[in-house]
């Protein structure tokens, strides 16, 4: 692994700014986008959802259907038995005969009566079915529209920004290794612990910025001085001076516009 070069106090604390300023700028760029990329993915999840739902509705009818058709032949079947039976009453030598011929009459007609209520009740789910499926239908329907609108608002953002932020990132890495591990380190525990992600700030009307705490003058000379990586014992963040900053974000602008 090759070893960095030797760079002066100095030379880390711009390399420190200017890596803030890129990675400040790529949270911008993921602050416009927002939640959109949640709200897009949730959208395709109650889309499939809703499909899935869909199909298995469609499949119930499907079944009742034939649960309908099973029934009707049912009937059929037992109409014709009972004629069957008729004829053979006809023909009967004894009444034990007859009698016995009556009784399967009478449960073939009971089976046509219990099927032809299950066909009711089949033909009333049926109805309660498609009511769901048009209401499912309407629904899929409102969410694919709002999906198709989010989606848009999203594919136009990283039309603007991605290609942006593959390049910040690119730069995030390259400025990283022009800076000592240990500081790197240092810095993204910072960034992560802070709320607004700056880990690195300028000196501002006496305080860090962003920050009421006022900072010792002796210790605003040795910031200004740039001897040393100074952290401020408030909020542990790394300090520079206001010139430095200033000086870092025209250089850093320029590079943006490059991008």
């Amino acid at each position: 692994m090759a070893k960095k070069k030797e760079v002066s106090v100095e030379e880390r604390l711009r390399a420190l700014y200017d890596l803030q300023l890129i990675d400040s700028r790529i949270d911008e760029i993921r602050n416009v986008r927002g939640e959109l990329p949640l709200e897009v993915r949730d959208l395709e999840d109650e889309v499939a959802g809703l499909n899935t739902r869909l199909e298995k509705l469609v499949n119930d009818l499907a079944v009742i259907d034939n649960d309908i058709s099973s029934r009707k032949n049912l009937i059929e079947e037992s109409k014709a038995l009972i004629k069957k039976y008729g004829e053979q009453q006809k023909n009967v030598r004894n009444n034990r005969e007859f009698n016995s011929l009556s009784k399967e009459i009478e449960f073939q007609e009971l089976e046509i009566q219990l099927a032809e209520k299950h066909i009711k009740e089949f033909k009333v789910q049926i109805e309660q079915k498609k009511e769901v499926i048009a209401g499912t239908k309407d629904q899929l329907k409102e969410r694919e529209t709002h999906l198709k609108h989010k989606k848009g608002e999203l594919d136009a953002i990283l039309a603007e920004t991605e290609k942006e932020e593959q390049a910040l990132l690119s730069k995030s890495e390259e400025y990283k290794k022009q800076i000592e591990d240990r500081l790197v380190a240092a810095y993204d525990r910072i960034r992560k612990n802070v709320k607004n992600g700056l880990a690195v700030v300028p000196i501002e009307r006496g305080a860090s910025g962003g920050s009421f705490f006022t900072i010792p003058p002796q210790v605003q000379v040795e910031i200004a001085s740039r001897q040393k990586v100074i952290t401020d014992e408030h909020s542990g963040r790394i300090l520079v001076d206001a010139v430095l900053a200033e000086e870092q974000k025209a250089k850093m602008e320029k590079l943006f516009a490059k991008l």
